[in-house]
């Protein structure tokens, strides 16, 4: 049954679009389990009713004809009990619904299995047989239930590519295609999808008919010319070295590249109207599929040698289309996994919005985003990237969705959002130069977290008093080699001239987990709970010396320089990390520069640092909490899964809870602490967190004029109450929905994310 059923997941996955994949399963599920009727009824989003789509054993044209009620049936009773229901006599079952124009009218015995994805039940996968025949037993259902979870995604993404091509199941235009994610970056973009997508990546390449066949043709060809050289050459050079079987393998890749193998299906695909990189796609990719069914092992691992071969030829070919990238005015950059390098490529004042697939809302782009002002939507699962190149998209970065081909009251929808978004931004410019201050006289600081200089720009004209967090790995990202203590130095000192003399808090190199260095790999299987932040540069001391001593050196005349060492779990960390600091200080000295020893503090972002508050303060000048991974190693949540992306929550109680114990900790022995995550750029967050004491709130830039106002409009016994109300629940969501209400009864509702309740009724009367 396993070879039967990765032959079947492989032969769907080759399927061309829904239709063909669905006929394909009905097909070999009715083989693998002997039985006499297979079908496949979907969901149809648009009237919410089960559909007909394939089948082997009943009437061909009822297909698509055929349709039941949400709970109506026994489709119906399977799909809303989310469990399979297996029947010896399905006619006499109270909830049966007879279709004479199916036929089943032959057949008695009944197992039907929901087809569920992300908690979405998407369609129910029978399979029927005559009333002489035996009924299914445990295993037979155990297969189709395993079938079902297996084939799942491949419908999910099938149906997804289909709706966004413009046609529902029953063959209806749609409108509003609808794909959720999770927040990246807040705010609203309209604008004109451009997927990229990493070089000589198969998998990646998006699908689009060919503008000039001559053209693509001709690429194709010199592509093929060029990697038959490349191969004819390797062999001559190892030849001396091969033995004459060795040497056959250059003559296999050799014969495939031959008129009549692979270029020729090719060619045939491209004059089918496919441009080149889509054709050779396609063809590999069904090469691929085949070699992998074989049962021979030696058959089997040829599969690698094609893939191999598409890279090659994948890599000429983007070679010569390397000039054919056009970003329109409004640009939506939409990739499987978004790179800062891909943000660059853009032309200043065209990137308008941002949709990658993989990553979450703090993932290191997203960050990036936000200090950007860019919208973004993260975590798509299962979305048809490829099928959103060239469509007009609107990317809701408030809710972390996308819409595909918006009607025109949704885009006007969403033009309100924006212009009111922008109108808002530009009423709290006067804010600018005022002090955090509550309306009792209460003041907090308002810091920033920058990383690249244009952060800085954004920060000085939104008013913030100095820099929270200075992500030092930015500059060694942007690098392919470690930058030197001078280039570092240079680093350091725009960011400390530009602030002065405000503090500046500059973090050690904060390496592994989500941020990676090309130059310097670290490949774990459990990257988060691994050799990242201080782990590493403790390991690598000639890496933290020279990097402590390009700050140090950069803040002469200056002194507002702080120090953070990221990732503290135990107090031998802390103890070791000083004494280096300190010894670089006392070289620096003797070097002739007239520098003070900065402030050193700790981040609180594991969670064995929170019981440890007492303990390192006592030794460190402040103390920093880093919500963001505070917040996943509490919940257990990888924040770059989107998958689990739902269960991180900045509002769950536990981390509430462990945020009010660190600020009563860190008081206690008379020790600053300040927060540096997403929460306290947050309105009715940074609410909370001023209740619970904290000292400073750091955020992103664009987020500083919405809390200064906030803050400065209300009492902080205000705030205080409000905190002790929702301690006592026990729910992150409705934690967020109370202080949000709160803060709407305040009168800030224009700061909260805008109302869904329009959108989704304008998305409804769409699809009606």
């Amino acid at each position: 049954m396993l070879s039967i059923l990765r032959s079947l997941v492989q032969e769907v996955n080759s399927a061309r679009d829904l239709k063909e994949a669905l006929d394909i399963i009905v097909s070999r599920v009715q083989d693998a389990m002997g039985t006499e009727v297979c079908s496949v009824y979907l969901l149809d989003p648009a009237s919410n009713r089960y559909i007909l789509m394939a089948t082997q054993g009943l009437y061909k044209q009822s297909v698509g004809v055929v349709s039941l009620a949400y709970s109506e049936g026994l489709v119906g009773l399977v799909g809303s009990r989310e469990e399979p229901i297996n029947l010896e006599d399905a006619p006499s079952h109270p909830r049966y619904r007879y279709f004479p124009e199916t036929g089943e009218e032959r057949f008695r015995s009944f197992l039907g299995v929901p087809i569920i994805h992300h908690r979405r039940v998407l369609g129910v996968l029978v399979v029927q047989q005559r009333e002489s025949s035996r009924c299914f037993d445990e295993g037979e259902e155990a297969f189709l239930v395993t079938v079902s979870a297996q084939l799942a995604g491949v419908i999910a993404h099938s149906e997804a590519t289909g709706a966004i091509s413009g046609l529902s199941l029953t063959g209806e235009e749609t409108w509003d295609v609808c794909f959720n994610g999770v927040p990246g970056a807040p705010g609203v973009a309209i604008g004109t999808g451009v997927v990229v997508y990493p070089a000589a990546d198969l998998d990646a390449v998006p699908e689009k008919p060919a503008e000039d066949l001559e053209h693509e043709l001709a690429l194709f060809r010199s592509s093929v010319d060029s990697v038959r050289e490349d191969i004819e050459r390797v062999a001559n050079r190892l030849a001396s070295q091969l033995r004459s079987e060795e040497q056959a393998l250059f003559d296999v890749y050799l014969r495939m590249l031959g008129d009549e193998a692979l270029p020729g299906e090719v060619e045939n695909r491209i004059r089918e109207n496919v441009w080149a990189q889509g054709a050779l796609k396609q063809v590999v990719q069904q090469y691929i599929r085949h070699f992998e069914m074989m049962d021979d092992p030696y058959l089997r691992e040829r599969a690698v040698d094609i893939r191999d071969l598409g890279r090659r030829l994948l890599s000429y070919l983007q070679e010569g289309e390397q000039e054919t990238l056009e970003y329109p005015e409004n640009t939506v950059l939409v990739s499987e996994e978004l790179t800062p390098a891909m943000l660059g490529e853009v032309p200043k004042g065209r990137l308008v919005g941002l949709v990658s697939m993989k990553g979450s809302s703090n993932s290191h782009v997203a960050i990036l985003a936000r200090a950007m002002g860019v919208p973004t939507v993260m975590g798509l699962v299962d979305t048809p990237v490829n099928q959103l190149n060239g469509r007009e998209l609107v990317v809701d970065g408030f809710e972390g969705q996308i819409f595909a081909s918006p009607s025109t009251d949704l885009r006007a929808f969403y033009q309100a959002i924006y212009d009111e978004e922008n109108e808002l931004i530009r009423g709290l410019e006067a804010l600018r130069d005022l002090p955090c201050e509550t309306t009792d006289g209460h003041r907090i600081s308002l810091l920033v977290n920058t990383g690249l200089m244009t952060d800085v720009v954004r920060s000085l004209t939104h008013g913030a008093e100095g820099i929270g967090l200075y992500r030092t790995e930015v500059p060694f990202m942007i690098k392919e080699r470690f930058p030197s203590e001078q280039e570092q130095r240079e680093y350091y000192r725009e960011q400390l001239e530009a602030f002065a003399p405000n503090p500046v808090t500059m973090r050690t190199l904060d390496v592994g987990g989500d941020k990676a260095l090309s130059y310097f790999p670290i490949e774990e299987e459990n990257p988060f709970l691994g050799w990242r932040g201080i782990r590493v540069t403790l390991d690598h001391p000639e890496i933290f010396l020279v990097q402590v001593r390009a700050m140090l050196k950069a803040s002469e005349g200056l002194n507002n320089l702080q120090i953070m060492l990221p990732m503290i779990s135990n107090i031998s960390e802390v103890e070791e990390s000083l004494h280096l600091i300190y010894r670089v200080y006392h070289e620096v000295r003797e070097e002739g520069y007239d520098i003070r020893m900065p402030k050193v503090g700790v981040m609180v972002e594991i969670p064995a640092a929170i019981y440890q508050i007492r303990e390192l303060a006592e030794r460190v000048d402040f103390l920093s909490v880093g919500s963001n991974d505070l917040t996943q190693y509490l919940l257990a949540v990888d924040r770059n899964n989107p998958r689990v992306a739902q269960l991180y929550h900045s509002y769950h109680p536990a981390v509430l809870q462990a945020l009010v114990r660190v600020a009563q900790d860190a008081h206690s022995v008379g020790k600053p602490v300040g927060i540096c995550g997403e929460l306290a750029g947050d309105p009715g967050g940074a609410l909370l967190l001023m209740a619970m004491g904290y000292d400073s709130l750091s955020m992103n830039a664009a987020s500083l004029p919405k809390v200064k106002s906030v803050i400065r409009s209300v009492d902080r016994e205000w705030a205080i109450q409000l905190l002790e109300d929702v301690l006592l629940l026990d729910s992150p969501h409705v934690i967020k929905s109370c202080v949000d209400l709160a803060l709407r009864n305040a009168g800030f509702g224009r700061y909260l994310r805008p109302d869904r309740s329009s959108a989704a009724a304008l998305v409804e009367q769409a699809a009606s």
